[in-house]
């Protein structure tokens, strides 16, 4: 609630029992929200599986989407226990008005810090209320690293998105130890140039030595029918390699267009449900599912670019090991020219020096755009106020981001390196 400078109408300050009805009303106003989003997460057999942020009709109307507008890019971002702060440091780094966000915290993350996180986007992002783009999911799916669970999470997601909202153009998959490199005005405006049925997933046919594992292993996620459970067991047998369709693996961050989420979902030929069933058994299969599905389909084959638009650090040991991003990769990850790069361990101070080099963060506000008009002092964001959201204002990254997409577009063209035919 904007109290604007608080004086009366002699320029002097408001009489004590305004004031106190002034901040009455404020603090109902917050109760009444955290009271809603608590409805929500304790009342699943309501059936309203997420927590939907109130809003005004008429600045969510102000965005204009569609053919001739910029792309509307919809998210989720993910996370376990413990991770609702970073989740909320990512949304606030990848926020925009005109985007759609799906926040989820795994089964096994409690009530309180799913709260938590809700009030938090509340506090930090004024705008997140005015636009209505922001849902926490209030009855989670379980995150189980390896298993089903985490699949059926990101289906649902995307099922929500298609049930809420008409009019976005791609999904994007982050999670907790994500973070952008670019603005989202930088990726909006890139995007601006780029054919909207394309899918950016990075995907390979050649299994390889891991067959045993990917392939033939037959595994059981446990949170799938136990509540609260996040472990999974290995079958005594395993399974021949398939024959009715080609296997496919890659990373499981992606970036998809909505026809072909819409494919996913809702299933007008038997391959998705045929392969949602075999991948129910698959260790890893957010590694492997839509890569399998998008390259087995006659429809959305050809519409892949093999690239999942991340920049990772590379481990050349045998091992090959998880290694975090950190201060020594700044240089390289920077001119890399990639949108997003991970992983990172959580405060790390190269997060830091992200905000204050490239996206120019704000305290603990939103990524600055051009649809931010307040001031920028230090006891004010300049997203608590807005303009038009549907302009743009690419910064000097977005040089190196149009770039790295085109070489990336070039190189789907010409590469052998797809399932493309």
């Amino acid at each position: 609630m904007g109290m604007g400078s608080a004086r009366g109408g002699a320029g002097g300050w408001l009489p004590g029992e305004r004031w106190r009805r002034v901040i009455f009303l404020a603090l109902a106003a917050v109760s009444f929200l955290i009271s809603l989003i608590l409805l929500f997460l304790s009342a699943p057999r309501l059936r309203l599986p997420s927590v939907v942020l109130p809003y005004t009709t008429a600045s969510a109307s102000a965005v204009r989407r569609g053919p001739g507008e910029p792309p509307c890019l919809v998210y989720l971002l993910t996370g376990a226990r413990g991770d609702g702060r970073r989740l909320l440091r990512l949304l606030l780094a990848v926020y925009h008005p005109r985007n759609r966000y799906v926040l989820h915290l795994s089964a096994d993350a409690p009530d309180d810090e799913r709260l938590s996180l809700a009030t938090g986007v509340v506090a930090a992002a004024p705008a997140v209320g005015a636009f209505e783009n922001v849902v926490i999911i209030g009855n989670p799916t379980a995150g189980t690293p390896v298993g089903s669970s985490g699949l059926a999470g990101t289906l649902r997601a995307a099922a929500v998105l298609l049930r809420l909202h008409a009019d976005w153009d791609w999904f994007l998959t982050l999670n907790a130890a994500d973070y952008p490199l670019v603005t989202q005005d930088d990726l909006i405006h890139v995007l601006s140039s780029v054919p909207r049925d394309l899918n950016f997933i990075d995907h390979t046919g050649d299994v390889g030595s891991k067959e045993p594992e990917k392939v033939q292993q037959i595994i059981v996620d446990a949170g799938i029918y136990l509540s609260g459970r996040t472990n999974f067991f290995r079958g005594t047998q395993k399974r021949a390699a398939p024959e009715a369709f080609k296997f496919f693996t890659g990373s499981p961050w992606v970036i998809l267009n909505r026809q072909f989420i819409e494919y996913c979902i809702l299933a007008w030929e038997n391959l998705p449900r045929i392969l949602l069933m075999y991948f129910n058994n698959v260790i890893q299969p957010q590694e492997g599912y839509f890569q399998t599905v998008i390259c087995n389909s006659l429809d959305f084959r050809n519409f892949t670019v093999n690239n999942d638009l991340r920049f990772m650090v590379q481990d050349d040991s045998a091992q090959k090991k998880s290694l975090f991003t950190s201060r020594e990769h700044y240089g390289h990850m920077v001119d890399s020219g990639a949108p997003f790069a991970r992983p990172f361990q959580e405060n790390d101070p190269l997060l830091d020096q992200i905000d204050g080099n490239i996206l120019k963060r704000w305290s603990h506000g939103p990524v600055p755009g051009a649809w931010c008009t307040g001031r920028k002092r230090w006891f004010s964001d300049p997203c608590s106020q807005w303009g038009d959201v549907n302009v743009l204002r690419p910064g000097p990254q977005a040089v190196m981001l149009h770039q790295y997409v085109n070489r990336t577009l070039e190189e789907a063209k010409s590469s052998s390196n797809s399932c493309r035919r």
